[in-house]
């Protein structure tokens, strides 16, 4: 069996302002860094056999804090959406200036934001990565620190929901999943958003 630890990266004060981060690149605030702190007591006895992290800011220094003797390899597949013209707005913003293309890219997995990616295109980089990592590493147990995007992806995947359950899936930012693998490759979601201490 292999076993897949996916953490979503601490708090920034982009997380805070409610502002679409995506390929942007913040630091985490002090409350992300003790969500961090608080994972590596609750993983600190848990054998990791290889940790990945997306190559953004933000989770890689979730994944230092939290696996501070492991070596971490970088993985731009597991980044969150490139939102493109959203990018740094609110919600209520991106309401305002463009309604009509944020309904369009809710409703629409295929919609591409401007200068940014659609689910589709997330999804496929997402697929991709999560497969490399899976076939190199059968029968280990592995933890990615990424974004709640790449996670819903991984998530939905797992419980076969497609695409279209994508935004009724919650992530918050330090929250704990793990998935085991079958020999077959038969997902089994054993934790999801979790943020108990």
């Amino acid at each position: 069996m292999t076993r897949l630890i996916l953490i979503r990266h601490g708090e920034t004060d982009y997380n805070l302002e409610n502002r679409y981060c995506g390929f942007s690149n913040p630091p985490l605030n002090n409350k992300g860094i003790w969500q961090s702190k608080r994972l590596a007591v609750r993983l600190k006895n848990i054998k990791i056999d290889k940790v990945y992290s997306s190559d953004l800011k933000r989770a890689c220094e979730t994944a230092k804090i939290i696996f501070e003797n492991n070596p971490i390899g970088k993985i731009t597949d597991f980044r969150e959406m490139n939102f493109g013209l959203f990018e740094g707005l609110k919600y209520g913003q991106i309401i305002k200036k463009y309604p009509k293309l944020y309904k369009d890219w809710i409703d629409n997995p295929k919609v591409k934001i401007p200068n940014g990616e659609g689910l589709k295109d997330m999804d496929r980089r997402v697929q991709e990565g999560l497969s490399s990592i899976l076939s190199q590493h059968k029968g280990k147990t592995l933890a990615v620190v990424a974004h709640g995007g790449p996670i819903r992806i991984i998530l939905c995947d797992a419980l076969k929901f497609g695409l279209k359950m994508f935004w009724q899936i919650e992530q918050e930012n330090g929250a704990l999943n793990i998935i085991d693998y079958s020999k077959e490759l038969t997902p089994i979601v054993v934790k999801m958003n979790d943020i108990s201490q």
